[in-house]
């Protein structure tokens, strides 16, 4: 392969301080020169093979550094429920996708939020086997902690009046025991189970270039083990077009041991992440973990997924392996529980563990993450999505809530993402969040708790380098230097010069991953 020398653009290799340059040579999958154009040909000679970027703004690649791409892949065919306002309207969308789909299928979806709906309603199974009578239907709700399942789900899942509540989570149930059809946190994983897609590489093939186009070069994806075995077989059919760092459900994580699977393990297309482990629900389903009572539910402080002594076992359980731990935690309370088990756990050197979300935590909780090393991987749009449900649900909880410019004024490592398909996995968007603290309707005019807006390097930065350094990639990854593979994007916006109202509304015109255009605006 020739070298390429990538030219005409506006480069932000995402040193800090250092100005745009202005070309870069690519030689297979790496850089080799950045700088001006003269010093860049130079340095690849004269058979290089030159392409223009037509004065496009460049940035390294973006890495989504908590994702769910199998879940997403699936949701780009299944029903959407998230804008409906009612009842009635989830019903008749689920009923039309229903016709939809071949006998024996499972109707998949949801993302509902009936905090929203008018009358607000909490729904159950009755309505949707007025629907769907035969077909099983299982639909996470919008923070994805809480399943709407009908009967026939339930009964393929084996959930009935005698099925007890297992830990860390609830069976909801109806004035004489029977389950209603919600499900809430680990009540929810047997269904889970169920809930796999025969053809998810095919899926997976497509969403690809829905990521690519978007601007996305990497990801941590947090899915189960067919989302591994779906990658390795793109990456082994030379079909894979953007790099994965593969999380290990927890329940997984005894068999990925056997395997001698370790954190970093693999190349630069898919690596084995660290395991996944829940700590507390999520805030719409008024199950994370809190210190206090949820505001107008006295006695109701969330749901401790997994006992603290259970989650110091586990930490030391991943960590003897050389498996790298990242813990979904949302409340206080669940944050707190989870800095003491990684302080139990001690110093484990070559791993980087993580909190996943880390949304309100106790305001001098920010320095113990810090002085432990614990990255906090965050999705800034969760905050602008989640500003009135805090306001009502939290009031009068003295935390730190999403507290993006708290932690890293005090050395917290950040590293940003989506969360999709709970949020759409734009990472414009994002950083559009994390500079403003608005809804991209621009309100709350000013930004929500605004001290704790970022600059749009620092959120360029977190959606870069800081997830590759949360994966150990930050030798390879988020940086445009010689040296580091050559994952960069073209963007017809550049966030360094225009305003975040601007940035919103970016679009990707190219995006090269390994030095490859993997993926350009027709």
């Amino acid at each position: 392969m020739s070298i390429r020398v990538y030219r005409n653009a506006a480069i932000h290799t995402g040193e800090v301080g250092a100005p745009p340059a202005q070309a870069m040579a690519v030689d297979g999958e790496l850089l080799i020169a950045v700088g001006t154009e003269a010093e860049v040909r130079a340095a690849a000679g004269p058979g290089a093979e030159l392409i223009d970027l037509d004065g496009a703004a460049v940035l390294p690649g973006l890495y989504d550094a908590h994702i769910h791409t199998a879940q997403y892949a699936q949701s780009l065919g299944a029903v959407d429920l998230r804008d409906v306002r009612s009842l009635d309207e989830a019903l008749a969308l689920v009923k039309a996708h229903a016709a939809r789909l071949r006998p024996g299928a499972w109707l998949f979806g949801g993302r509902w939020n009936s905090n929203t709906w008018n009358p607000p309603a909490q729904p159950d199974r009755y309505a949707l086997d007025s629907v769907c009578p035969d077909i099983p239907v299982a639909l996470p709700n919008v923070d994805g902690h809480t399943v709407w399942a009908n009967s026939a789900a339930l009964r393929l899942a084996g959930i009935d009046a005698s099925t007890p509540d297992p830990v860390g989570g609830e069976i909801v149930r109806d004035a004489s025991g029977e389950p209603t059809g919600i499900l809430r946190e680990a009540a929810s994983y047997p269904l889970r189970a169920l809930m796999v897609s025969p053809d998810l590489r095919d899926l997976l093939r497509a969403a690809q270039e829905e990521l690519l186009g978007l601007g996305l070069t990497s990801v941590h994806d947090i899915d189960g083990e067919d989302c591994r075995a779906a990658y390795l077989g793109l990456r082994d059919a030379g079909e894979l077009k953007l790099r994965v760092h593969k999380a290990i459900p927890m329940v997984h994580l005894e068999r990925a041991i056997a395997e001698g699977r370790r954190t970093g393990q693999g190349d630069d297309w898919v690596r084995t992440g660290p395991v996944k482990i829940f700590s507390d629900g999520a805030l719409g389903s008024h199950t994370c973990h809190m210190s206090e009572s949820f505001a107008g539910e006295q006695g109701n402080t969330g749901i401790a997924v997994t006992p603290y002594e259970d989650l110091v076992a586990l930490f030391s359980r991943a960590a003897g392996a050389g498996i790298a731990v990242a813990t979904h935690a949302i409340g206080d309370r669940a944050n707190l529980l989870v800095l003491d088990a990684y302080e139990a756990l001690g110093h484990t050197p070559g791993l980087r563990h993580r909190i996943e979300h880390a949304q309100h935590l106790r305001p001098d909780d920010l320095s113990r993450m810090a002085r432990l090393g614990v990255v906090a991987s965050m999705q800034p749009v969760h905050c602008t999505s989640d500003i009135d449900l805090v306001d009502s649900l939290l009031a009068g909880h003295e935390l730190a809530s999403y507290a993006w410019r708290g932690m890293l004024n005090v050395g917290v490592a950040l590293a940003f993402g989506s969360d999709a398909p709970v949020e759409h996995p734009n990472p414009f968007a994002a950083l559009y969040a994390a500079v403003t603290r608005t809804r991209t309707d621009g309100t709350p005019v000013g930004g929500w708790q605004p001290e704790q807006r970022l600059s749009m390097a620092e959120a360029v930065t977190a959606h870069t380098l800081g997830a590759a350094y949360a994966a150990g990639e930050e030798e390879r990854k988020g940086l445009l230097t010689p040296g580091r593979l050559a994952d960069f994007i073209a963007v017809d916006t550049d966030p360094y010069r225009e305003s975040p109202e601007a940035v919103l509304r970016t679009k990707v015109l190219t995006t090269v991953v390994g030095g490859d255009v993997r993926w350009r605006r027709i």
